[in-house]
């Protein structure tokens, strides 16, 4: 699947949507069929992967301001991805933590929650 590399609100959506995807929902947990991705993998790699973790969810971040969004939301975005980074620097704790506190999909809520006001014509129907 290629991703678009427009500008435009539609291409914005479906790149932050696979990026979400891909940080928190890319495997699932054989047994216990709980979602995860490389957000939570990287993650175990100490200190190194919390700033890779941070870069990406960081990216997320830029994309909703090259949309336009308000500084509240982008605040709201940051405080998310400070937060999960914080969280990743404790040992153990930031690792289970990981699985309860997911900013990317938080962000996403919100970069949604724009566009669909906005930009009703990115709403993608599932089904």
């Amino acid at each position: 699947m290629s991703l678009p590399t427009g500008t435009d609100p539609a291409s914005v959506r479906a790149r932050v949507e696979a990026m979400e995807m891909l940080l928190e929902r890319s495997f699932r947990v054989p047994g216990v069929n709980v979602p995860i991705g490389l957000d939570a993998l990287i993650g175990l790699v100490p200190v190194i992967g919390d700033f890779i973790t941070t870069a990406l969810g960081a990216y997320i971040v830029w994309e909703a301001r090259n949309l336009g969004m308000s500084k509240w939301q982008l605040t709201r975005m940051g405080t998310n991805v400070a937060f999960d980074t914080l969280l990743g620097l404790v040992p153990l704790v930031g690792d289970a933590a990981d699985f309860v506190f997911r900013s990317n999909t938080r962000n996403l809520r919100i970069i949604k929650k724009h566009l669909d006001k906005h930009h009703p014509e990115t709403r993608v129907l599932e089904g």
